[in-house]
């Protein structure tokens, strides 16, 4: 509890008049109403409570009120959300604000990482109310002042309880004047009202510790984060919740309105995928294996859309974009059928840009463009410019070179796919009577040739140096359907790499496959870095395949 700290050691009596408890402000408190005070005392005069000294938050107990302590400082970031004040008003939002001028936005408490050596039990939290510091752009600043005793120790965690009627965006907490200090604890979290949840939100600083390391003050925590991530089965989850609990899909239909819109259960036992985030909603009256539905769809708080992409991604928002710029992209880029005509053109959609039609706000383009694009509005015209990548800002040709196109497996959007070679020489599974000889067309020699002054293919292998990335199997049996459609065609490949020394990975050689078609004999041809210009852009349109396979899997695949 807080305390207050009286610096002298002998108190006769104190008088404390019947009155409302204090009131906190941001760094002063102070009785409710005029109270007066008298204090017997030989010799010697003492104020309390509207002296100019800072209320600090201590522990009571007899035993630490001699121990020697130490100031401390908690900030906290919180990111004010796109909706700000429009999405929180009346009466709550009132006392919400007579809670910041009191200073009681957040209740702080500082968890020791160790228990107690003595008595093998937790050490007392340290408390105290943070207040609203100052304001930086979108980001609000709260903070709170501890005495920490010498004796409590490396911090390991810190739990928040937030005081307003709303949630808040916590976007990180640097923890100064402890020991080990300044401690850094990245939050990046939603922390929900006390008045939808008693339960305060716990962060960890930013160490980690394998399960049988972590510190014995902090075990409990886990435990009980972990307890909470995962729910227990039961009950309806509500949108300020975080918890992990999956179910199957029986929520498809909709057969208490009609028969012809009910849908059968998709996983189970037999078959546990799909899942979907649990939502503990009342079943159906037609059929008791279906969910009702409500409109909402939940999922864990951290992870559903901000403000900025839920409005992006509502339909309504999605189609009067598309309905005012489609047309305009259409007339105005390029005839559809072709294509771009050189990479120059590429370049315009991000300095030139695209005029577009008269719009009767300029703030809707504004405000409901997707992230991708952006609009400039000068005096006479509105012009649609796409966001440069910051990649390509940077450096306008590195889309050219070997060394990002090697990161991009695996800093890229498909990291996954990217296999040890294990077998040599690599060689297809699909049947060969059906789509062609099985064994591929990158052979030891041509390896060599590129890694001849580090090592050999036997001892790359041995070492654990080669890997591939390989669309051969996936894509070949959907080669013949992809080039039916106009001005589209697509190959299977396998793209093989060497680690090198520095830990960084080299391409070594493409192989592209056109299996057998309507009579024709499978076609394969490896590529690989070369010096002459021909073959420089054979090279580069290659890795352009290889980035085309690697996006589709991703978006088809492994996203839906």
């Amino acid at each position: 509890m807080l305390n207050l700290s009286i610096s002298k050691s002998q108190t006769h009596q104190i008088l404390l008049p019947n009155c409302n408890p204090f009131f906190f402000g941001r760094r002063n408190a102070s009785f409710a109403g005029n109270p007066k005070f008298k204090s017997v005392r030989k010799h010697e005069n003492v104020r309390v409570g509207r002296g100019s000294s800072t209320i600090k938050a201590v522990q009571t107990s007899a035993e630490k009120s001699t121990t020697t302590t130490t100031s401390a400082t908690v900030v906290i970031t919180v990111q004010q959300t796109v909706g700000g004040a429009l999405t929180h008003l009346g009466l709550s939002r009132g006392l919400d604000d007579i809670g910041d001028v009191l200073g009681r936005t957040l209740l702080v408490e500082l968890v020791a990482a160790e228990l107690d050596p003595h008595t093998g039990s937790e050490k007392p939290k340290i408390k105290a109310y943070a207040h609203k510091k100052d304001k930086d752009g979108d980001e609000t600043h709260y903070e709170s002042n501890f005495n920490v005793p010498e004796d409590f120790g490396e911090v390991g965690a810190i739990t928040i309880e937030n005081e307003h009627h709303k949630e808040m965006f916590v976007e990180s907490i640097v923890i100064d004047g402890v020991y080990g200090g300044p401690i850094n604890v990245t939050c990046n979290s939603w922390i929900h009202s006390k008045f939808d949840n008693k339960e305060p939100r716990v962060f960890f600083v930013d160490k980690s510790y394998l399960p049988s390391n972590t510190p014995s003050g902090l075990k409990i925590y886990r435990e009980k984060e972990l307890q909470i991530l995962r729910g227990d089965g039961t009950g309806e989850r509500k949108t300020f919740e975080r918890i992990y609990d999956y179910d199957v899909y029986n929520d498809l239909g909709d057969p208490d309105s009609s028969e012809d819109l009910a849908r059968p259960v998709l996983g189970g036992q037999e078959h546990p995928y799909p899942r979907r985030c649990r939502t503990g909603r009342a079943r159906t009256k037609t059929d008791p294996l279906s969910e009702s539905r409500n409109g909402n769809v939940y999922v864990p708080r951290d992870e559903a859309f901000s403000e900025v992409k839920q409005m992006q991604f509502s339909a309504k928002t999605i189609y009067s974009v598309l309905h005012s710029l489609v047309p305009s992209i259409e007339t105005s880029i390029i005839d559809s059928d072709l294509g771009f005509p050189h990479f120059t053109a590429i370049e315009t959609l991000f300095n030139e840009g695209v005029e577009l039609p008269k719009q009767k706000s300029t703030g809707f383009l504004a405000n409901i463009i997707p992230r991708l694009v952006k609009a400039i509005t000068d005096v006479e015209k509105n012009v649609l410019l796409f966001e440069t990548p910051q990649l390509y800002e940077r450096d306008r040709f590195s889309w050219f070179r070997d060394e990002e196109f090697a990161r991009q497996t695996l800093a890229g959007i498909n990291p996954c796919r990217i296999e040890l070679v294990t077998e040599w020489p690599l060689k297809s599974k699909l049947d060969p009577a059906v789509y062609g000889p099985a064994e591929s067309a990158i052979t030891t020699e041509l390896v060599e040739k590129e890694i001849g002054g580090f090592t050999t293919v036997k001892k790359a292998l041995e070492e654990k140096k080669l890997f591939v990335l390989d669309y051969h199997d996936l894509f070949i049996p959907y080669v013949k359907k992809v080039r039916e459609i106009k001005g589209t065609t697509l190959y299977g490949s396998r793209t093989l790499f060497f680690l090198m020394p520095s830990g960084t990975l080299r391409p070594l050689a493409i192989e592209l496959t056109r299996p057998q078609i309507d009579g024709k004999p499978q076609w394969k041809e490896v590529f690989q870095p070369c010096w002459d210009a021909t073959g420089v852009w054979l090279w580069r349109l290659a890795k352009a395949h290889v980035l085309a396979h690697d996006s589709g899997f991703h978006q088809l695949v492994s996203h839906w």
